[in-house]
């Protein structure tokens, strides 16, 4: 646990011009409580444990402001910057080196039990501000979202999602654009 408290807390030095040193990084980051919290939660949702990983998860969204159902899945260096009002739901699957912006949705748009309901997201994207990502759909890896842009639809690799609905900007277009 404490070397992956280390690798996390790095990765916001990389990630966040702000953070001054490891030890700033790792105990202020609202991020790093959420996905600690979520990792917690998360071995008690996968045991069967469904009102413990709610109780830990809704503690979590109290104390962060960040909302991470306890089934979504997480890899790992996922930077969650300011953080308040993220919101990623049960059959999210994010991958590794993923950046979210505050007031970030990674939502649902219904469904029945037991499916996957949720986006999955790809190693190396980075999603803007207020951005919204709805439904069952695939964000490829190393796609930039832009802020406040809502996506209904699948993402390919290295291209950008800005507007709402997002319209699709492939990478040798997107160079000039900048998400943040």
């Amino acid at each position: 646990m404490i070397r992956w408290i280390i690798e996390e807390g790095q990765n916001i030095m990389d990630k966040d011009p702000a953070a001054k040193s490891l030890l700033e990084a790792i105990l202020f980051s609202p991020g790093l409580k959420a996905i600690a919290y979520h990792r917690i939660a998360h071995k008690q949702y996968k045991a069967g444990r469904l009102f413990l990983a709610r109780f830990i998860s809704q503690r979590a969204r109290r104390i962060t402001g960040i909302e991470i159902h306890p089934g979504a899945t997480i890899g790992n260096r996922l930077f969650i910057d300011h953080g308040m009002g993220v919101v990623i739901g049960e059959t999210a699957e994010i991958e590794d080196d993923v950046t979210i912006y505050h007031g970030v949705t990674l939502g649902g748009i219904g469904g029945e039990k037991g499916e996957k309901r949720h986006p999955t997201v790809k190693s190396g994207t980075i999603i803007g501000a207020g951005a919204k990502i709805l439904g069952p759909i695939n964000i490829g890896s190393n796609v930039k979202i832009g802020a406040n842009s809502v996506v209904l639809k699948d993402v390919p690799n290295h291209y950008t999602a800005v507007g709402a609905p997002a319209r699709l900007i492939p990478e040798k277009k997107r160079n000039h654009i900048k998400i943040v």
